[in-house]
């Protein structure tokens, strides 16, 4: 059955928000040396510019991404903040409101789609609630149908997807990917992200799922449980080039070859690897290293026919999250975040809260498809329905308070460590910010979530 929400989203009502969304307002490399709560930058007023209803035909003579600054679009109330007080500047709430100056902007503002009637979860489910996420900074259906395009290019190419390509432009990564970075409007930097999350993306899908295939990476019978580690580890190799004898280097470049999703690491990396320095690259192979291992675990509660209790699936999905995907905000914005920062503990601490947000969004949009994986996929509701024996719908409902706990705790630590930290690190909280509002977007208009075959 499909899963379909309101796309929506309340008002981020605690008063620092109005402070993150100042941030992200101005995209420049200028720290400012106070953090004000003063709104008057970013008014109710504001709209969006005109959508250039052009087709693009050369991408580099765009003029600049389209923002959506004002109260505009998907979650829009998010950014309604109510004028200063002397008592104080809190945002405002407005749930409603209809996106003011977004032109052809498609982020929907209800249900949209095949099955728009079946918004209810199988059996006493709920739609998924709404959350308190912020939106998405901008909308350009122009700019994310060109990336998407050079997207099933690459994977036709490479025979990644083979015959399956029209689920992949249904997808529209492109989409996500031009929402969620929108300080870039260069189609070629947001390829290259695009290639490095549709590579993530497709180790689950050929990997993980029901139908993995059973051969060994070396041609030898075996079973797609006992293979994964194996397997990503040669996924590793495609991304950090290994340097064996050479008796030996021409079996692993046939191994790496034969497999169309080692072809994607390899050659995603290549092209991020223009834009990325080599410091970037590694952060993002020890992302991607830290997301195997997870997989490798969820792999074990799956051989043993287990229901991790909440606590160890929320730990798991910490590392296995977006947290590969949002490593390379920098790269693709054209600046750099040095290591110092990256790892910084406080740091770290809202990075990985932003992603683990970001993925319990996933949970609660990905619930239909993994309905159908006859128990081999794992969700928050579904963990927390079997640990709390309550209903599905109560599970659903406490998803959602976890996701809106870990955004209230990222925009209070977030706006602190932008006024203290570098021009380089409050742009990347902002474009940690405009992650998690282009992802909610993407994943409430995505087919890849939003037309499941009904049950």
């Amino acid at each position: 059955m499909s899963v379909l929400s309101r796309a929506s989203a309340p008002a981020a009502t605690h008063d620092v928000a109005a402070a993150v969304a100042a941030l992200l307002s101005n995209l420049d490399d200028t720290v400012p040396p106070t953090l004000s709560l003063d709104t008057a930058e970013v008014s109710p007023e504001t709209t969006a510019p005109e959508q250039d209803s052009r087709e693009v035909t050369q991408p580099a003579e765009r003029a600049g991404p389209i923002r959506l600054l004002g109260p505009s679009g998907l979650g829009a109330a998010a950014l309604l903040l109510a004028p200063p007080s002397a008592a104080s500047m809190p945002v405002g709430v407005a749930q409603g409101v209809a996106p003011t100056g977004s032109g052809a902007s498609r982020i929907p503002l209800g249900p949209s789609g095949l099955g728009t009637s079946s918004v209810h979860l199988r059996d006493t489910g709920p739609a998924i609630p709404p959350l308190y996420c912020p939106p998405p900074v901008r909308d350009d259906p122009a700019l994310a149908a060109v990336v998407n395009d050079g997207l099933v290019a690459w994977a036709k190419d490479i025979g990644l997807y083979a015959g399956r390509l029209d689920e992949l432009r249904d997808a529209d990564f492109g989409r996500l990917i031009m929402l969620a970075h929108p300080d870039s409007d260069d189609p070629d930097r947001l390829l290259a992200a695009a290639k490095c999350a549709v590579s993530e993306w497709s180790v689950d899908d050929y990997y993980c799922e029901e139908g993995a295939d059973d051969t060994a990476p070396d041609g030898t019978p075996s079973d797609a449980a006992t293979e994964l580690g194996p397997r990503l580890e040669l996924a590793a190799a495609a991304m950090d080039p290994v340097h064996l004898p050479a008796r030996y280097a021409p079996e692993l470049e046939k191994a790496l070859q034969a497999d169309p999703i080692l072809r994607a690491f390899r050659t995603s990396f290549e092209h991020l690897s223009r834009y990325a320095t080599p410091a970037q690259l590694a952060r993002l192979r020890t992302e991607i290293a830290g997301w195997f291992i997870a997989l490798a675990a969820e792999a074990g509660w799956r051989a043993s026919h287990r229901i991790p209790p909440v606590w160890e699936y929320l730990t798991n999905r910490q590392p296995h999250s977006f947290l590969p995907c949002m490593a390379p905000i920098d790269a693709v914005g054209g600046y750099e975040l040095q290591a110092a920062e990256y790892t910084d503990p406080r740091v770290r601490r809202v990075v990985t809260t932003a992603a683990l947000a970001s993925q319990m969004v996933n949970d609660l949009y990905s619930m239909a498809r993994e309905d159908r994986s006859e128990g081999r996929e794992f969700n928050l509701p579904t963990v927390l329905a079997a640990e709390e024996k309550c209903s599905r719908r109560e599970a659903v409902l406490r998803t959602a308070a976890v996701h809106d706990e870990l955004v209230h705790r990222f925009e209070q630590e977030a706006a602190a460590l932008a006024t203290a930290g570098s021009a380089e690190l409050r742009r990347f909280l902002g474009g940690l910010w405009a992650w998690m509002g282009g992802n909610r977007a993407w994943h409430a208009d995505s087919k890849r979530y939003n037309d499941a075959p009904q049950q």
